[in-house]
């Protein structure tokens, strides 16, 4: 299907968000030498993988106008072999995201299905001075908006053993159906500071840091 959304902000960054309809074939269908990508899926058992694999490069295609190599770090984290754009990745039930910046930048994106799963797991995200905001009635919001905040900001370290509780902390704000707050992170010397962009779909969150 086309784009589910896609946006281009400053300094050259573009994300886009791809909604995966598609079967595997339709897939490689989009893809110039679908023989390498149909290979190269070879290596994932599950259909499910083999649909986001291949969801993200033609996002990357589409988004870009031009094949690009990907590779990964030891810690995961993906990188063009050419280093011609700073990239990171993110897949959620049905969709995948990207975003790919200016080389010497680091970017961040995460994306999180909506779902009531995220109260038994806040514990491992939720600071004791964090308080989840409610929209629509609900703190379901505010939690997934920490849980992949803090995931954004894991891409954006490229440190190890961070805790998401220990290290990371997101500031109050008011939850609205697109925003940005702020962010601290306490794992490096640095202290680095963090404008998160985020917007609501009634399918997921998304954040952002560009």
């Amino acid at each position: 299907m086309p784009l589910f959304q896609r946006h281009k902000e400053k300094d050259n960054c573009l994300w886009a968000v791809w909604k995966v309809e598609e079967t595997i074939t339709q897939l490689l269908a989009l893809l110039p030498h679908s023989e390498t990508y149909q290979r190269d899926i070879t290596r994932f058992a599950s259909p499910k993988r083999q649909l986001e694999w291949l969801a993200v490069r033609v996002l990357l295609y589409v988004l870009l106008g031009e094949e690009k190599s990907i590779q990964y770090r030891i810690d995961g984290k993906p990188y063009f072999s050419d280093h011609s754009h700073s990239l990171s990745i993110s897949h959620t039930r049905g969709y995948v995201a990207v975003i790919v910046g200016q080389p010497d930048k680091e970017v961040g994106i995460d994306i999180e299905q909506y779902g009531e799963r995220v109260h038994k797991v806040a514990s491992r995200f939720m600071r004791p001075d964090e308080k989840a905001g409610i929209y629509k009635g609900t703190d379901t919001w505010g939690l997934l908006l920490h849980w992949s905040a803090k995931e954004t900001l894991f891409k954006c370290l490229n440190a190890e053993e961070v805790d998401f509780c220990e290290h990371l902390q997101i500031f109050p704000f008011p939850i609205e159906e697109s925003g940005i707050f702020q962010a601290i992170e306490y794992r490096t010397p640095n202290r680095q500071s963090f404008k998160i962009h985020y917007y609501l779909s009634p399918d997921f969150v998304l954040t952002l840091i560009f």
